[in-house]
């Protein structure tokens, strides 16, 4: 006989269809931090629910003190308010019943009434005007307890070194994390209902016990197998949702592929919309068999736990009417306990639930808090030695970097180099070799295995960080496009620095810019962000020189340009590099990065890197030199791209070959 499968299990037994298996491999899952949480609800019981709950309530108490101490006064004053008049108003309607059960005539059974049913009515309108109370206290406390989170979670993460950001379990840390704030906001009005519900429950069991001892056991008779059924559809429908929205997700995947401005043209061409068409409709009937499926167990289950629940109340409701045929309670009394129990059932069970959601969604409220910790212990230091104002050079001495992460890829061994101030320094060398990752130490966003980076005789690992930086500016291929104004694009450059009129216009006029914003819809306040009313998308060429702006209004005393000329034609290069060279001749430090050789003639020092040393340094003319020394990397680098260029041979096999591939190359570079 076949062993039975769990629960999880049975509800998931469909599997992924056919397309999802041929299109992804099986069920498409994110691989984020946030969905190892997506079976939390799952993970509750009545009695860990019992076992979490002040814990959760402490949690969420906390964040909302930090948030605003007289909202949560408010709130926590109009639900014990609450708590109080519904079990005031049990009573009276007890004493109502009493009267009104009474002897005597019916004018004067009302007569008699009317006191109790007065507070009766009095404690519905105060416990209506704490409830109004209450749900205005928990609007103030949610936007600002999102906001507190929201504040503590970024400035945390916008100060953690970039190693950090780059790890992968942090970053799926990180990426958890960023649920939490709103998950915080979440986790206040969940936390009211709970309050209330457990209030609820309060009263209506404080009253029973007043009223006659063996009614509170009733109450928990029939509430239990309540909270149990309650419990046991809440999971079921909670497995559902989460086998729908696996495919749920394949097929909106298809649906934004046949919609996708970048997939569109490979659409057409290869006609590929009938072939995604038939996946998405075969996913979409899968779907749709799964959820017939579930809802059919979900209608099984959910008649079954209404089953119990009913033979629960059946049995509740014959122990009182035992006690009402033998006289061992009054009928005012049996009324009143039948009000108290069906209020008091009610409560348990939104209070299972409200539970249950509080306890998934402080799952990420820990995440977050996680974060901020491990944050701390990776932040950028403060403070540090200060560099010397005027910088003769900048030594790499032995430096030695690995890349953190499942490889453990080291980028360099040994690197040795010296950085003239004042000069164009160029670095050159395969993919791989080390640049970038030399300009990353450089910058401090990395600190060295081993070794030193000297900032003449200061240490950049004892430097103030922020110093440091503040003296760098960079202009990478890959610089980020912001989707803000034109100015902005520009000002970011140094975002404490007043982004004034003149000094904007200097930046885009060093960049050769001006022309670019002339032609803007609304020159400087033009949104750069397609898909906004009013955005406007640039092309790679207009956004390098706005980038290019961008490290003229930084006025780093160090420019590093990371292969600058990657989206310009060949007269901004030309018009680029005289730019470089007057900067360097009026005293600024700029370091060159490109695979276009031919681009450093103007470079005044070349450092040539391979596997991460640098093999080979001297001047454009050494380095193609026959009577240098060394390895000739640099000249068999050079030799290959002069090549594709040269009209009657492939090599440099004379002086005069020599000199005919420098021009080709320095052409060919453009």
């Amino acid at each position: 006989m076949a062993k039975r499968k769990p629960r999880a299990e049975a509800t998931a037994a469909a599997g992924p269809s056919e397309s999802e298996q041929l299109l992804f491999g099986g069920p498409l899952r994110y691989d984020l931090g946030w969905n190892k949480h997506e079976e939390a609800f799952l993970q509750l019981n009545l009695r860990s629910m019992l076992t979490r709950l002040p814990h959760l309530l402490a949690t969420t108490v906390q964040m909302a003190w930090q948030a605003d101490k007289g909202a949560l006064r408010l709130v926590a004053f109009s639900e014990i308010g609450r708590g109080v008049s519904q079990a005031v108003g049990l009573i009276a309607v007890n004493r109502v019943l009493a009267h009104l059960l009474g002897t005597g005539t019916t004018a004067e059974r009302l007569t008699e009434a009317a006191p109790a049913l007065a507070v009766a009515g009095a404690t519905a309108l105060v416990g209506a005007v704490l409830r109004a109370l209450s749900t205005a206290g928990t609007g103030q406390l949610e936007p600002k307890v999102e906001r507190v989170a929201t504040e503590r979670y970024l400035s945390h993460t916008a100060n953690v070194e970039l190693e950090a950001v780059e790890d992968e379990e942090f970053h799926k840390l990180l990426d958890s994390a960023s649920y939490g704030a709103s998950s915080a906001r979440r986790m206040v009005k969940y936390c009211q209902n709970v309050i209330n519900a457990l209030m609820s429950l309060i009263a209506a069991a404080g009253v029973l016990a007043v009223l006659h001892p063996v009614l509170l056991p009733l109450l928990v008779a029939m509430t239990l197998p309540s909270a149990w059924a309650a419990l046991s559809v809440a999971r079921r429908r909670y497995m559902s949702f989460h086998v729908w929205v696996q495919h749920s997700r394949a097929g909106q995947l298809i649906s934004r592929l046949l919609i996708s401005t970048e997939a569109a043209p490979e659409i057409r061409v290869h006609n590929v919309g009938p072939f995604l068409l038939h996946h998405f409709r075969a996913m979409s009937q899968s779907q749709e068999a799964e959820q017939k499926r579930l809802a059919r167990l979900a209608a099984r289950t959910g008649l079954i736990a209404a089953g119990w629940t009913g033979l629960a109340a059946a049995a509740a409701y014959a122990t009182l009417g035992g006690l009402l045929w033998t006289g061992a309670m009054a009928l005012s009394v049996g009324g009143t306990a039948v009000l108290a129990i069906r209020s008091g059932s009610s409560s348990l069970d939104n209070l299972v639930l409200q539970v249950n959601y509080l306890h998934e969604e402080s799952l990420f409220v820990g995440d977050l808090h996680r974060l901020c910790e491990e944050a701390a212990e990776r932040a950028i230091p403060v403070g540090g030695l200060a560099l010397p104002k005027e910088v003769g050079a900048i030594r790499f001495e032995e430096v030695v970097f690995t890349y953190r992460g499942k490889d453990n890829k080291q980028a360099l061994n040994g690197a040795s180099l010296t950085i003239p101030t004042g000069k164009i320094v160029a670095l050159v060398g395969e993919n791989g070799s080390g640049k970038s990752t030399l300009i990353k130490l450089l910058c401090g966003l990395y600190r060295p295995d081993s070794g030193r980076i000297l900032w003449d005789d200061i240490d950049a690992a004892e430097a103030d960080r922020q110093e440091l930086v503040s003296r760098v500016a960079v202009v990478g291929q890959d610089f980020y496009r912001w989707p803000f104004t034109a100015a902005v694009n520009i000002g970011i450059g140094r975002p404490e620095a007043p982004m004034s009129q003149d000094l904007l216009e200097q930046a885009v006029q060093y960049a050769g810019a001006e022309e670019l914003i002339e032609e803007l819809p609304r020159g400087w306040q033009t949104l750069l962000a397609r898909g906004y009313k009013g955005g406007h998308q640039l092309s790679g060429g207009q956004w390098q020189r706005l980038g290019l702006g961008r490290a003229h209004f930084r006025k780093g005393e160090l420019l590093i340009v990371d292969e600058p000329t990657s989206a310009l034609d060949a007269k901004a290069e030309q018009q680029l590099f005289e730019q470089i060279r007057a900067l360097a001749d009026a005293g600024q430090t700029v370091i060159l990065i490109t695979h276009r050789l031919g681009s450093v003639r103007a470079a005044d020092l070349i450092h040539v890197l391979d596997h991460g040393r640098v093999v080979e340094s001297g001047t454009f003319d050494e380095l193609l030199s026959d009577r240098t020394l060394g390895p000739k990397v640099f000249r068999d680098l050079y030799q290959i791209q002069a090549a594709q260029y040269a009209l009657d041979s492939p090599a440099l096999p004379s002086q005069n070959g020599h000199a005919k591939a420098q021009g080709s190359a320095k052409s060919g570079a453009r």
